[in-house]
């Protein structure tokens, strides 16, 4: 009978596998540009990152844990990024009925195309996303509190690298899917550090409320030195509703081809997909 019991322990051992990196200390993560789906992105340790987008939940295939080593759970008010740093706060709203949240993000995702962010079951509950689990969202980088966690982590001075014009929306394979993304660690915790202990930021899970702001989705081109460069690209995309706009970079002004309005996701989604299609680099769906 033990004998019995035993090797059933083993078998149901055997068979609980886990995506992601093993348990260990949390890092602070980067990485290194990879290339998915014909899209080229590019981690970094952002010190200022506001951006509009389309966010999505995990699903079924949630890692056992999260880029950077942390354990995941669907309970946690934590999020996936393409891009970020990891582990950092953000601030998420919810822009069709103003509600926000902070949460941390500790993962890379999503894995749908043109879209920056991936919640988990609890932040999509309290953000109040709907059914299909898609929704227009703001994502802004608390730099303070993310610079405090990462300093937490021995990696405090990777958060002054400077900023890229033309931040990069697009997606991820998920954690551990071999993707073409490799996952870079750029500073150890240090050994008290296992988790998330004392000297972490904690989050309070405090929904806040805002005016809600949706708008109608646009894909964009961004990042243009000048008009005639933006100019060039849209004549590459003729027949689609285009428009160069005029972008923030920092310290100029850019450039970019703004395609749209559309009014579902559907549209922008399609819209994407036409203008990768042509081999631009770097469109991303926002909402303005």
């Amino acid at each position: 009978m033990i004998n019995r019991f035993i090797l059933g322990l083993f078998a149901i051992l055997a068979s609980c596998t886990f995506r992601g990196p093993p348990p260990g200390p949390v890092t602070f993560t980067v990485g290194n540009p990879y290339q998915v789906g014909g899209e080229w992105l590019y981690p970094r340790a952002f010190p200022s990152y506001d951006v509009t987008g389309l966010a999505t939940v995990y699903g079924h295939g949630a890692p056992g844990f999260t880029t950077d080593n942390e354990p995941y759970s669907a309970n946690a008010l934590a999020a996936a990024s393409p891009v970020l740093q990891l582990p950092c706060i953000v601030t998420i709203t919810n822009l069709v009925n103003g509600r926000t949240l902070d949460v941390r993000v500790n993962d890379r995702g999503p894995a749908n195309p043109g879209r920056i962010l991936e919640v988990t079951p609890r932040v999509a509950e309290l953000l109040g996303f709907p059914s299909g689990g898609i929704v227009e969202v703001e994502v802004k980088l608390d730099s303070g509190r993310s610079a405090t966690l990462a300093g937490n982590l021995g990696a405090g001075p990777k958060v002054t690298a400077a900023p890229v014009a033309g931040i990069t929306a697009q997606t991820l394979a998920p954690p551990g899917a071999g993707g073409a993304g490799v996952a870079q660690s750029i500073g150890p915790a240090a050994a008290a550090n296992q988790g998330l202990g004392s000297a972490d930021v904690t989050l309070s899970g405090v929904v806040g409320s805002v005016a809600p702001s949706p708008g109608p989705l646009w894909v964009q081109v961004p990042g243009f030195g000048t008009e005639a460069d933006a100019y060039r690209t849209m004549a590459r995309i003729y027949g689609m509703p285009a428009r160069v706009v005029p972008v923030f970079g920092g310290d100029r002004t850019l450039w970019a081809v703004s395609i749209g309005p559309y009014h579902s996701v559907e549209d922008a989604d399609s819209a994407l997909s036409q203008v990768l299609g042509l081999g631009i680099a770097d469109p991303q769906i926002i909402v303005r």
